[in-house]
């Protein structure tokens, strides 16, 4: 899957998943682009199709919901960086049991509490 992980979360994330080999994913340290505006974010992840990774749910959630077609928002809640990793990987997990993750989160959001609890939406 194309990721996209919002600043608001640790870069480790991003090597992490990258060290995989079955993602690929960006954070905006590694290539000169912190402090982008939300909707600079959105515009490039849709250009690239990359999926938003954030703890952003609020402005987030309103700028996908503008798009007619967006590739997906992963919202994790704001815990520590491992915790982060261990809640993003099963998120990953669950959108492959559904099929094609990339495809699955088409026009959908997907949040993830603390917990570990699941919620999968179309949005618009």
């Amino acid at each position: 899957m194309k990721l996209f992980i919002d600043e608001c979360l640790s870069p480790s994330l991003a090597r992490l998943l990258n060290e995989s080999g079955e993602h690929d994913a960006l954070h905006p340290r590694d290539y000169g682009r912190l402090g982008e505006r939300d909707d600079e974010v959105l515009a490039r992840c849709l250009a690239e199709d990359r999926i938003i990774v954030t703890e952003n749910a609020i402005d987030f959630r309103k700028l996908v919901a503008r798009e007619e077609i967006h590739p997906g928002l992963i919202i994790l809640p704001n815990v520590t960086r491992d915790a982060s990793f261990t809640l993003l990987l099963a998120a990953v997990a669950h959108l492959d049991t559904l099929g094609v993750g990339s495809d699955v989160m088409v026009n959908h959001v997907l949040e993830i509490d603390v917990a570990g609890t699941l919620q999968l939406y179309s949005l618009p």
